[in-house]
Order: C-alpha cells, then sequence, then structure tokens
C-alpha cells in the first residue's frame, strides 16, 4: 500500500505558469508583490519567470532576487544551449530544463527522437551544474510518455548532477490513480527529487497532485486561485489544506495568509475568483440550508470539514429559500428584535418569497422592512376587523 511522505516541498509557479494563463500579464511591482506575498508566506520554492522573454523579464526576475526572500528561486528553461545562457543572469538558484519527453511531442513538435533528448539532457545538465545551478528536469508531457523512458532519461540526468525530476501532466489527462502508480513506479527506479505538475483540464489537477504525494512525490507545483494554462493548475490553497488534513502533512505555509495572497493575484491577474471556489471562494463558509444551519448553530463541528479560523475566516449565515425557523429567530435576534412565534413562519414565507424572486439573500435593510410590513399590515387588519 502507497502512503504519502512525510515533508512535502512546496515549488509555486503562479509567476510563470499561473502567468502563462491567456490575456494574463503581471507587471513587474505585481511580480514582486505576489513573489513578497509567497515567500513570507512560507512557501519554499518559487518559479519566478521564464529568462528567455527578454530582458525586461530578466530584469524583473533580478529585483526578486535582489529582495533575499527567504525562498529558493527557479528559472523555467527549455532544454537549449539560449535558454540556459539567458538564465546566467537571472539571479536564480535553480533551473527547471524542460523537455517533451512523449514520443508525441518529441517527433511532432520538435522533429526529434529519445536518442536525441537522451544525449541533450546529458549535455545540458552537465554544463548548468557546471556553472553553479541546481538543475530540474522538466519532463513536458511525462503522462503520454513510456514510463521505461522516462527512468532512462532521469537516470541521465541525475548521472550529469540533476537533483530533481519534474512529473508534467502537461495536457490535465491523467487521473489519481495511474498518477499515484506512475510516480510511484519512478520513485522506486531514480535518486531523484520527484515533482508533480498537474493541469485541471478535468479538474483534477488537486486531487493529482495528492496521488502524486502518495505515490512518493517530494515536491508539488501550485499555483495562487489555480491560474494558469487552459484550465489552470493545482492551487497552492487546495494543496496546501488538503495535504493538512487529509494527509497530515504541515507543508510550512502560513495558510491565514490565503485570504490577502488569493485577492493580490486576482486583482493583478484581472481573473476573478469564483464564488464557490475552494479554500477562498467567498461562498465556501456561507450557509443556508436550515439543517444545516440550525446544526452549525448547535454546534460547529456538526457541519465544518474545514474550519475557517485556519484561514483568517468565519461562518457566514444567511437567509433565504432554504432557511428554517432556527435562522430567522437567530437573524432578528442579532438585529435587536425578539420575534413572536406567530411571527416565524411570516417572516419567512416572505424571505423565501424575496429570494426566489430577486435570486439572492435578503439584505439587513430588507429584513427590517419585511418585519415593519409584517407589523403595519396587522394593524390594518386589526382596524378592518
Amino acid at each position: 500500500m502507497l502512503t504519502a511522505l512525510a515533508n512535502v516541498i512546496i515549488d509555486d509557479t503562479t509567476l510563470r505558469d499561473g502567468e502563462q494563463s491567456a490575456g494574463v500579464a503581471f507587471n513587474a511591482e505585481e511580480k514582486i508583490a505576489i513573489a513578497r506575498a509567497l515567500a513570507f508566506s512560507g512557501v519554499p520554492e518559487l518559479e519566478i519567470g521564464i529568462p528567455a522573454m527578454g530582458p525586461e523579464e530578466r530584469e524583473v526576475m533580478r529585483a526578486i532576487a535582489a529582495l533575499q526572500l527567504p525562498s529558493r528561486l527557479i528559472a523555467w528553461c527549455r532544454l537549449s544551449d539560449s535558454d540556459l545562457a539567458a538564465a546566467r543572469d537571472s539571479g536564480v538558484h535553480m533551473v527547471d530544463l524542460s523537455v517533451p519527453v512523449s514520443d508525441q511531442q518529441l517527433k511532432n513538435k520538435l522533429g526529434r527522437d529519445r536518442n536525441w533528448a537522451l544525449k541533450e539532457v546529458t549535455r545540458l545538465v552537465s554544463l548548468a551544474t557546471d556553472q553553479g545551478f541546481d538543475v530540474c528536469l522538466g519532463c513536458e508531457d511525462a503522462s503520454r510518455a513510456d514510463l521505461d523512458f522516462i527512468v532512462q532519461i532521469g537516470a541521465a540526468a541525475e548521472d550529469a548532477g540533476a537533483r530533481r525530476l519534474r512529473f508534467a501532466d502537461t495536457l490535465g489527462v491523467m487521473e489519481p490513480f495511474k498518477v499515484s502508480k506512475s510516480i510511484h513506479y519512478l520513485y522506486s527506479r531514480l535518486d531523484l527529487e520527484l515533482e508533480m505538475h498537474a493541469h485541471d483540464d478535468f479538474g483534477l489537477a488537486t486531487a493529482n497532485t495528492l496521488a502524486a504525494v502518495v505515490g512518493g512525490a517530494t515536491h508539488i507545483n501550485t499555483t495562487v486561485n489555480g491560474l494558469g494554462e487552459r484550465a489552470g493548475n493545482a492551487p497552492l490553497e487546495e494543496c496546501v489544506m488538503a495535504l493538512k488534513h487529509l494527509h497530515h502533512i504541515d507543508t510550512g505555509v502560513d495558510t491565514r495568509r490565503f485570504p490577502e495572497i488569493s485577492a493580490l493575484v486576482e486583482r493583478a491577474s484581472g481573473r476573478g475568483i469564483a464564488w464557490q471556489k475552494s479554500v477562498v471562494g467567498e461562498g465556501v463558509f456561507t450557509h443556508e440550508a436550515g439543517i444545516h444551519v440550525d446544526g452549525l448553530l448547535k454546534d460547529r463541528k456538526n457541519y465544518e470539514g474545514l474550519n475557517p479560523d485556519e484561514l483568517g475566516r468565519s461562518h457566514h449565515l444567511v437567509l433565504g429559500k432554504h432557511s428554517g425557523t432556527h435562522m430567522v429567530r437567530t437573524s432578528y435576534e442579532n438585529m435587536g428584535i425578539a420575534l413572536q412565534p406567530w411571527q416565524v413562519p411570516l417572516l419567512l414565507s416572505r424571505i423565501r418569497h424575496f429570494s426566489t424572486a430577486y435570486k439572492r439573500s435578503p439584505t439587513r435593510h430588507e429584513l427590517e422592512a419585511f418585519y415593519q410590513q409584517m407589523q403595519q399590515d396587522r394593524l390594518r387588519a386589526g382596524a378592518v376587523s
């Protein structure tokens, strides 16, 4: 039976793969602010850019390096002399040298074969280590590659001085059971750190990342809010919380800073966070259903799988179509209004009709108006009788 490792290192790639999301472009100040926020929240590794993009990208990377943040800084490079040369003045500690490992991409993207890839890995990993870089071999499209070839190319990288292999599910086409088996296959055959890089095309990036940890991954790639190519990457906030609560692995990241970091990346990227987005969405700790609210009011643990205190947040109880009488009484008590038993069902009926008509919960002002209208209706009825 596979079991998760006791320690997992977060290598966050918001500033690289996150920015590759179509239409997203961080300016220098935004990249520096995001790097600071991630580093000071305890994220140990940051992939901060692509040196080959040009002088402006490298200037920002150097500016981040000059901050001397408490995080290892990584540059993403293609497996090429020019990309490696560009990384030399970017200020990073480590390079991810990326090469396709599937026959599909080797042949139809690069016009190359496995022998070429093996030779180039040996040559360029050796060159990078000679230049003082720690090296991760990035195996692009690993999910569609022959695992034995990944072992072969990983061994070549290891012999040349690499310390890590990144298993990239570039197209997001894997599922957790296969991920766990694949990573364990590599874990049992290579003496390298193993890093999982998941994409969310089938909504499985977080699940696949956790499965990789169970299989033996020592490192995982994440992005804030799951920002990234196409459907995005494994969200930092989901992975950290899931590792903590489902696998009892503490990554050392300060989870109370997630709302602040999430909002920062939301603004910088221009990509809004879905109301129901796991961990950081506005609606995650919002409750309306009467049975749930009643249970929460009696004991939070009745309906609390994730404690909002860990994120510096709190439960938010709202009134709506599915509310019950307990929540109606409690809401009005919080407004300083003690309801009579006969008033509760009348107000609940108004609240349900309002929510159905306007597709939202009533505000405090509207709740007060419901109460006043009910009182006026009663007075008029008494006058008529």
